[in-house]
């Protein structure tokens, strides 16, 4: 397949999603994260010095993506600005036409570098193939697990998803669960509008911050773009059925909300919010949450529950599988940070021999 890459001026957001859509339709199980539903949330304030890279074949698009331009530096579906990536992004990486993928994304990544004046390439939240198609030479990377379930798989084999599970898990869920039920029945209910969807978050929002405070940290949403961004994310995935924000309760009490993104049968678990204050010695509402949540995604079909990165120990005691998700910045080979790199490696190198050598 003979492809061509060129960027685009970006015009319109309005016309870009259009394009954007038409080519998700064509993708091969995109994430939620590339979708136009994200990547084109605020996009206006978010990318103020677009550069966007469109593939074709045969004069066909098979190929978008979506980079602002900051400081010499080429940010994939980023503003390269703090406050404006406060809502953290993973599984991300330039859309494509599926069957394409082998060709089209080293041609859309190695097209970065000829855009003038880019000397960085920042890849924030990447599997480890956009990162080699990147090319050029690591100057950071960071890599994260990003645990999850294997829905489809746990229904193939008709095992019961609990009895998967450590015995340590079981005990804790079946404790957690029974403490409580003593308030009543456990339940789980998904914002059925958009005016509760905003309800239920403003209320998720305000149990995170509660607990983040408590731990000294100012959680996800202390900026207020963090807040409007969601919001406006909000009004655009609960009319698609992306948006699968749920609250679960026992009796009249709310143990906590989850705020899930749902695409292609996989669900996304983005952010929560719990009720530590009246869990008691052995409520684990986190625990619990996630749990039913996982119950009810496999009584309807999804095929997924993706705990996104991180290596918190409730993610590990529910997940039977995980991916590595990369932060990482590329600079050109010869450039004065290429040259760094260089000197880094050469200094490792020589430091290993001198070591083997005193061992030998």
């Amino acid at each position: 397949m003979r492809v061509q890459v060129e960027p685009v001026t970006v015009g319109s957001f309005a016309e870009l999603g259009q394009a954007w859509r038409r080519l998700e339709a064509a993708a091969r199980e995109p994430s939620f994260f590339q979708s136009w539903t994200w990547v084109g949330c605020l996009a206006e304030e978010r990318y103020d010095q677009p550069v966007l890279l469109r593939a074709e074949a045969n004069g066909v698009p098979v190929g978008l993506a979506l980079f602002n331009r900051r400081r010499g530096r080429l940010h994939l579906a980023e503003s390269g600005q703090e406050s404006l990536d406060s809502p953290f992004i993973e599984h991300n990486a330039p859309l494509l036409a599926a069957g394409t993928e082998g060709v089209v994304l080293p041609a859309l990544m190695q097209a970065a570098w000829r855009q003038r004046g880019v000397r960085w390439l920042v890849l924030g939240g990447v599997r480890p193939a956009v990162l080699q198609a990147a090319g050029g030479l690591t100057f950071r990377e960071r890599s994260q697990v990003a645990p999850f379930i294997d829905l489809a798989a746990i229904r193939a084999d008709g095992h019961d998803w609990l009895a998967t599970l450590s015995a340590n898990t079981r005990y804790q869920l079946r404790r957690s669960a029974r403490h409580f039920a003593q308030a009543g029945p456990l339940r789980v209910d998904r914002a059925a509008s958009l005016e509760e969807a905003l309800r239920w978050f403003d209320a998720l929002v305000a149990l995170h911050g509660a607990t983040w405070r408590q731990r000294g940290l100012p959680g996800a949403f202390a900026h207020p773009f963090a807040l409007r961004f969601h919001r406006g994310l909000i009004e655009r995935a609960q009319p698609r059925g992306e948006l699968d924000l749920l609250r679960v309760s026992a009796g009249g009490e709310v143990l906590g909300y989850l705020y899930n993104f749902l695409l292609g049968g996989r669900i996304y678990a983005y952010q929560s919010g719990f009720d530590y204050a009246h869990a008691g010695r052995h409520g684990k509402p986190g625990l619990t949450c996630h749990a039913i949540a996982v119950e009810h995604a496999l009584a309807e079909g999804a095929v997924i529950y993706d705990f996104l990165a991180g290596a918190a120990r409730y993610k590990l005691s529910l997940s039977n599988a995980s991916v590595s998700l990369l932060w990482a910045e590329t600079v050109r080979p010869w450039s004065i940070p290429g040259l760094l790199v260089r000197a880094r490696g050469l200094a490792r190198g020589l430091t290993g021999g001198l070591a083997g050598a005193r061992l030998g």
